[in-house]
């Protein structure tokens, strides 16, 4: 993919060049502005042309992204965004290319897709943006709502249990999976960052506020007052170690997290390490397991590992044949023998 490590220096582009001249058509207050203004920071970082960009979107809030990136970008239909993406990775390998979701557009109708891009560990990155709700249809509950949310679709509570995102990311094998959150600028973009350096397919949730249909829906996990007590960042190496005096930990017992205050374990007693770089899914599946109330919620680089892309084999496969068979022949190929005439 562009944008591997090496390529990255001090700013070789301003912000303003990504910056485009549509005027930005999202609710005041919305979360959706920080993220916008967070990923046209971290692409001026890397020294890749900006024509060299391609951002794809469904349907959604979040979908009008390519308008407001000054890239290339398709705004595309209701959940097809990764199957864009993928058929364009497989045509051009030298564009940077953004899928833009939403928990609605990625999760419901574009579910499938989103599964099999991720499984075939396609060359992109995918940026779901999670606010719980569909918010561009004003207010009716989405796939990752929890459960007794009263919406406009559910005046008596959601009967449905909430998908979980990076669940579904790590059972179709995703080779890049992280979490973060709009009112933290500076660790989306160090995720972002790090999506962008990823050669496989990257899956980022961002928790995003709502503030029109769900608004505060995070605050108690992410909100100021709450944020030390019950949120985690993840570490590659370090222990989860979390709470405003660092004073809590967590541990493996009986095979699930649990959180232990620090001053009440002995020196033998081990805390649960992050490995991003685990090639089995267990550690990462483990991670996604841990939810507000009973636990901190983990944000951070869940997993990163390398695995063959699907572009760079498909790549290789036609090298092979051409090398094996020769050039094909169109022409040969339409009015050969495998063609009948219909009387």
């Amino acid at each position: 993919m562009v944008g591997p490590a090496d390529s990255v220096t001090k700013l070789p582009h301003p912000r303003q060049d990504f910056i485009s001249d549509q005027q930005v058509r999202w609710c005041p207050g919305c979360g959706d502005y920080a993220i916008l203004a967070t990923m046209q920071r971290t692409l001026a970082k890397f020294s890749i042309p900006k024509e060299k960009y391609v951002f794809i979107s469904g349907i959604g809030c979040s979908s009008r992204f390519p308008y407001y990136m000054n890239t290339y970008g398709f705004h595309t239909i209701h959940g097809r965004a990764p199957t864009i993406a993928t058929g364009l990775r497989c045509v051009n390998p030298d564009l940077s290319i953004w899928v833009v979701t939403g928990d609605g557009d990625g999760l419901s109708i574009g579910g499938n897709h989103l599964i099999h891009c991720m499984r075939r560990n396609v060359n992109i990155n995918i940026l779901l943006v999670n606010n719980r709700i569909y918010g561009l249809t004003k207010g009716q509950y989405s796939p990752t709502s929890t459960m007794g949310k009263v919406t406009k679709s559910t005046p008596e509570g959601s009967i449905d249990y909430p998908i979980n995102a990076l669940c579904i990311a790590i059972a179709s094998e995703a080779t890049f999976i992280a979490r973060t959150l709009d009112n933290v600028p500076s660790h989306m973009a160090y995720v972002l960052e790090r999506a962008a350096q990823h050669k496989g397919v990257s899956f980022v949730e961002i928790y995003q506020n709502c503030i029109i249909f769900n608004d505060k829906e995070f605050d108690p996990v992410t909100g100021r007052d709450s944020r030390d007590e019950r949120m985690v960042y993840l570490e590659h190496g370090k222990p989860l170690i979390f709470g405003k005096k660092k004073d809590k930990a967590i541990r493996i017992k009986r095979l699930r997290p649990k959180v232990f205050n620090l001053a009440d374990l002995g020196p033998n007693e081990e805390l649960l390490v992050h490995n991003e770089q685990d090639p089995e899914p267990n550690h990462a599946y483990l991670l996604t397991q841990m939810e507000y109330p009973d636990l901190p919620v983990p944000f951070g680089v869940f997993r990163d590992i390398e695995r063959p892309t699907y572009d760079g084999m498909m790549d290789q496969q036609v090298r092979d044949a051409i090398k094996k068979k020769g050039k094909g022949d169109l022409k040969e190929l339409i009015y050969g023998r495998e063609t009948w005439t219909v009387q």
